[in-house]
């Protein structure tokens, strides 16, 4: 089979390649899925660079986690009526080498999720970490209906959703902060009842504003935890919530102890890749029953054929860009 792979960590162009594997064979509780369209993730361009790990976990490396295509063969103890079935792929490469940068993964078979027959392959492979993580920080410390919600990078991967999903899921008031026009549109487009650009106001005076209160917010889904804390804590009512899945800007923030303890305050840290089984399931049937009804808008940046998987590893690690980068494996 034709696959993307790596045998030693480093940045793309020094690592990455494209050439013939062995096509995978499903053990027993597997799925073997023909992969249509892969997803890239931040956190699968840090594995490969060796961020924060730099040892190799696997001689060789197909990368991604997530993507979509069609079940094609069944391991032992897998209902062989899966064959033939139009799934969406996620955490293809969470403790396994082959991934979905390839023509052919293999999954445990609850990780190859059912594709409703409106959803093309193209939302699918949007779905996994990014829709499972907004999923997760909306609704882990309870319902948000009639809430008042700020979604920091409202524009992001996982913020873009995380707005819809709290909107979907009955907020009374969804705020997004962006940091450029682009990113406004998308936010918009999402379903942010109020778009602050945080490079031109001041984020707690806007918010203040807009809600009409001191201390409005009930949820906060937060990508730049250590630089945003002070604000989110001035803005929380007592007993709010901080879900948080991102602190790249300051990796090691130093906590304000004690007007957190004077609200009452959570903080839930949000790792898909950690999430109990119930939080997946749980994930994976929102987002199922989202997908059917066709309520979900996607966000694409651009689609790369596979022989250009370095040039998407680039696009991904720029943080320039606005949208998914995917990869088209035909």
């Amino acid at each position: 089979m034709k696959a993307a792979f790596y045998e030693r960590k480093g940045a793309a162009r020094n690592v990455l390649r494209v050439g013939e594997q062995h096509v995978p064979v499903p053990a027993p509780g597997e799925v073997r899925v023909r992969i249509h369209v892969s997803a890239v993730n931040p956190s699968d361009t840090k594995n490969r660079g060796g961020l924060r790990v730099a040892q190799m976990p696997f001689p060789l490396v197909i990368p991604h986690q997530d993507g979509a295509g069609v079940i094609d063969a069944v391991g032992d103890g897998v209902d062989t009526t899966r064959i033939g079935q139009r799934v969406w792929v996620y955490e293809a490469n969470l403790g396994r080498p082959f991934g979905t940068a390839a023509q052919y993964t293999t999954v445990p078979a609850h990780k190859a999720v059912p594709l409703p027959d409106g959803a093309g392959f193209e939302a699918g492979a949007c779905m996994g970490v990014p829709a499972m993580t907004a999923h997760r920080c909306v609704f882990a410390d309870g319902p948000v209906t009639g809430r008042t919600v700020l979604v920091q990078g409202g524009a992001g991967a996982v913020g873009f959703y995380a707005v819809q999903i709290a909107k979907l899921g009955g907020a009374a008031r969804v705020i997004a902060t962006v940091s450029r026009d682009e990113q406004a549109v998308r936010a918009r487009e999402a379903g942010a009842d109020e778009i602050i650009n945080y490079r031109e106001a001041d984020v707690a005076a806007r918010v203040r504003a807009v809600c009409g209160t001191d201390a409005p917010l009930d949820r906060v889904i937060e990508v730049a935890f250590g630089t945003n804390l002070r604000t989110d804590i001035e803005l929380l009512r007592p007993g709010g919530v901080i879900a948080t899945y991102a602190s790249d800007a300051v990796p090691e923030p130093a906590v304000p102890f004690w007007p957190m303890l004077a609200k009452d305050l959570t903080v839930r840290f949000v790792l898909v890749y950690a999430m109990p089984l119930e939080a997946h399931e749980q994930a994976t049937r929102w987002i199922g029953d989202a997908l059917s009804a066709d309520r979900l808008r996607h966000q694409v940046y651009r689609r790369f054929p596979l022989d250009e998987i370095v040039a998407a590893h680039e696009a991904t690690e720029s943080m320039s860009n606005v949208g998914k980068v995917l990869v088209d494996i035909d």
